[in-house]
């Protein structure tokens, strides 16, 4: 199987929320389906079928997390410079709008592109690899071409 790549945050991240659900979430679900079973008939027990959907929801992510983390390869940043590379955080601006951003370049489970977290298979983070700051990018995007100038490239 293919190796899953991962910051040193995200998969800590990961770590504590399969904790998270298999020390608090789990547990508590259960018992709340313990409880919902005395009230009576589970044909119409609203409860019981409520916290049994959620278990299945506990469950399915558990299992989730178990898989990416047991796939999971962490890179250290601390090592790495020059071009861009996975884990770099890259500041880039529009070369039509001149707007800035900042993207951390992250494994597909840790993307969140709202926080800054840019997933490495993206078109903008494929377009990114390899570059070095100053160079210029051009990425198919759903709305047309855009192209972006790199501005820095950082390694926290």
């Amino acid at each position: 199987m293919e190796k899953i790549p991962l910051t040193r945050a995200g998969h800590t991240a990961l770590n504590d929320e399969l904790k998270q659900l298999k020390t608090v979430e789990r547990p508590a679900i259960i018992e709340a389906i313990a409880t919902a079973r005395e009230l009576g008939d589970l044909k119409e027990n609203a409860e019981y079928h409520s916290a049994r959907e959620k278990q299945g929801f506990i469950e399915g992510r558990i299992k989730e997390l178990e898989g990416i983390l047991s796939l999971a390869e962490v890179i250290d940043p601390a090592n790495m410079s020059g071009t861009v590379k996975f884990s770099a955080t890259v500041t880039i601006v529009d070369e039509d709008t001149d707007e800035e951003k900042t993207y951390q370049i992250v494994g597909e489970p840790e993307a969140d592109i709202e926080n800054g977290k840019l997933n490495i298979k993206s078109p903008l983070a494929r377009a990114l690899i390899g570059k070095e700051e100053g160079d210029s990018v051009e990425v198919r995007t759903p709305g047309g071409e855009k192209a972006y100038e790199i501005l820095n490239i950082d390694w926290i």
